[in-house]
């Protein structure tokens, strides 16, 4: 089966950033699905990897990433129960195995869930990962619920991203939060709207930008793009006992004495612990993933992909990754196989 690997970190650009090799397809085994993928999209972390991975060395072993994919079980291991031969799924995956830039994937049961039956291929692609980081970020880490915190504000840094334009929608829609997104751009501002953003503010004047919009200070904040960059603003936004979350990965320390006066909690997301660690809840992706699928189905949640690319070879995912690594993209690219 053809997939598509890298064995040095190099500029998109250059010719071997991504190579085509053959490989035998995969056997499941245990809980583990093989699944025919149809459709990928890509998120930062793919390019972060990549450029990061091998720098100044060459692997013998070319190495697959890829963190997203809609597809068709083809069998299934010994211990799987959850589906059988011909379920069309959808999911992110596992960090630590490799991804989804093959045509056959092995992926455990449990972070895998039924992919939506109302909406195409290529927009359920588009979602696993940025679904799970948001919906985990709200409803797992910082425990919000509708039932206490309706009517409550939270500010969303990076909301035309492929994790904010996910959690902009659950924030509104499943919790009634007053949205606070930031955008830069006309586009920007107009795709945040679209989602539900009750106010888009410009991230490049956070604070004074939030205090225009009637803001004194706010609940929540979910940071979706550099935690660093903006700390010394959430210090001064946050409400006193409100709650910050981030997937981002820091370069510098970040100092939580800042938040002790306030009694702030502070909350780290990563999607793929759960996976990484085998944690007791690891079906809970799984579960996520069903609640996603019936949402984009029911037309509660909107597929946020922008763009599809057709065809499955090294020429579009570097295409893709090249349209990443720019930082202009709107909401998800896809590779429809």
């Amino acid at each position: 089966m053809k997939a598509i690997g890298f064995k040095t970190s190099l500029p998109i650009k250059d010719a071997g950033s991504f190579i085509e090799f053959e490989i035998e397809k995969p056997k499941p085994n245990g809980k583990d699905l093989l699944v025919k993928i149809e459709a990928i999209s890509v998120n930062p972390v793919d390019y972060k990897i990549r450029q990061n991975s091998f720098k100044d060395k060459v692997q013998d072993k070319p190495k697959i990433i890829g963190w997203d994919a809609t597809g068709i079980v083809e069998e299934v291991g010994n211990e799987a129960e959850l589906f059988k031969k011909g379920d069309k799924v959808f999911y992110a995956g596992d960090i630590t195995r490799p991804g989804s830039n093959q045509e056959y994937q092995l992926v455990d049961e449990r972070i895998v869930g039924f992919a939506p039956k109302n909406i195409s291929t290529e927009e359920s692609a588009a979602m696993p990962l940025t679904s799970l980081t948001a919906y985990e970020i709200l409803f797992d880490r910082l425990r919000l619920s509708k039932e206490k915190d309706a009517g409550k504000s939270i500010l969303i840094i990076g909301g035309a991203g492929g994790v904010g334009s996910v959690a902009i929608q659950l924030a509104k829609k499943l919790l009634d939060l007053k949205v606070i997104a930031t955008a830069s751009r006309e586009e920007t501002e107009d795709w945040c709207k679209n989602l539900g953003a009750d106010f888009v503010v410009n991230h490049k004047n956070l604070v004074e930008e939030v205090k225009n919009a009637e803001f004194k200070e706010v609940d929540f904040i979910l940071d979706f793009v550099d935690v660093n960059e903006y700390w010394d603003a959430f210090v001064q936004l946050i409400k006193p006992q409100g709650k910050i979350g981030s997937i981002s990965d820091p370069t510098e320390p970040v100092n939580l004495k800042q938040l002790k006066g306030k009694s702030v909690s502070f909350h780290w997301e990563l999607m793929f612990t759960r996976a990484m660690f085998q944690t007791e809840d690891m079906i809970r992706q799984h579960e996520i993933l069903n609640i996603i699928s019936k949402l984009l189905d029911d037309g509660t949640l909107k597929s946020t992909l922008n763009k599809t690319i057709k065809g499955f070879s090294v020429e579009n995912l570097k295409e893709a990754h090249a349209l990443l690594e720019s930082g202009k993209t709107i909401g998800k690219v896809v590779l429809k196989f």
